[in-house]
């Protein structure tokens, strides 16, 4: 696609064989930070097939909602789980204002439902002026924990399940055995964290800083960790299995004994990282920097 191309040129996209037709106005004007915005700038020369399409290797099915947010900022109404999968492809196509309508649109319901949450967010906001913060084994389910300060605070066994953590500073926090499941935890600072033996699944960790952060034994399958800086992270014995790590900084990170099957580290920074042992053969190195990197004994 050439560089000059108007905004309202046509573009024919292919989702996983799914084929949608749109302009580049409406790939870039809504969400300009994204990585759709990004492609169609006019920086970036695109690769089209033989019919013309652009080719995205992901599952179609919810692109048209996609669409519908860059046209008009429309969310769908939609089951849990569905909105889940299309978080999934909102963090992949890095559309931050879907981002977080979802979770809004999630906890919602969740408060007309009368979650049985423990606490609110004016109370932790309360609690967190107090200079030693626990919240050990509590249940803060669905909460909205966006951009508060919880540097230091214990979360260690609390049900943190669907938490919206986007941009908060959580420096040192413990979140020793917590369920975390789906949580969203989008550029926040978690460095030097405590995520030992944590249930993680399916959370949003894209573009946060985990520099030194232990997360051992911890069940990070099918998070993101997109753009994530985990230099010099404990990872060992993580379950990372479908976990997507594109673009990830894990430089000195420790990965011994962690399962690594269909991880995608693609154009990841692995230099000098601690591979011992460690499963490769199905994950995802393309592009991935090894210089350095501990691969004795790697299967590969």
């Amino acid at each position: 696609m050439a560089k000059d191309s108007d905004s309202s040129s046509m573009v024919r996209l292919n989702i996983g064989g799914k084929k949608f037709y749109t302009t580049i106005d409406t790939l870039t004007r809504r969400e300009p930070e994204s990585m759709l915005a990004a492609m169609f700038s006019g920086r970036h020369t695109v690769c089209q097939d033989s019919e013309g399409y652009i080719f995205f290797d992901r599952d179609g099915k919810h692109f048209r909602h996609i669409l519908n947010w860059l046209r008009d900022g429309a969310v769908p109404a939609l089951t849990e789980s569905k909105f889940l999968e299309l978080l999934r492809e909102a963090e992949y196509y890095q559309l931050l204002g879907l981002i977080e309508r979802i979770h809004a649109v999630i906890n919602k319901r969740k408060e007309d439902n009368e979650l049985d949450t423990e606490l609110t967010r004016i109370d932790i906001i309360k609690c967190i002026q107090s200079e030693k913060v626990r919240f050990r084994g509590l249940n803060l389910s669905g909460l909205d924990l966006s951009k508060l300060d919880l540097s230091l605070v214990d979360f260690s066994y609390a049900c943190l399940r669907n938490v919206f953590f986007s941009r908060a500073n959580l420096q040192s926090a413990k979140f020793r055995d917590v369920d975390a499941e789906g949580s969203i935890f989008h550029n926040a600072t978690l460095r030097e964290c405590e995520f030992a033996g944590a249930n993680l699944r399916g959370a949003l960790l894209a573009g946060a800083n985990l520099q030194s952060a232990n997360l051992q034994d911890a069940c990070l399958i099918d998070c993101s960790f997109c753009g994530a800086d985990l230099r010099s992270a404990h990872l060992q014995t993580a379950d990372l299995t479908n976990a997507n790590l594109e673009g990830a900084n894990l430089e000195g990170a420790n990965l011994k004994g962690a399962k690594l099957r269909n991880a995608n580290l693609k154009d990841a920074n692995l230099q000098r990282a601690y591979l011992r042992h460690v499963n490769l053969r199905d994950t995802h190195l393309e592009g991935a920097k090894l210089d350095g990197a501990n691969l004795l004994g790697a299967i590969r």
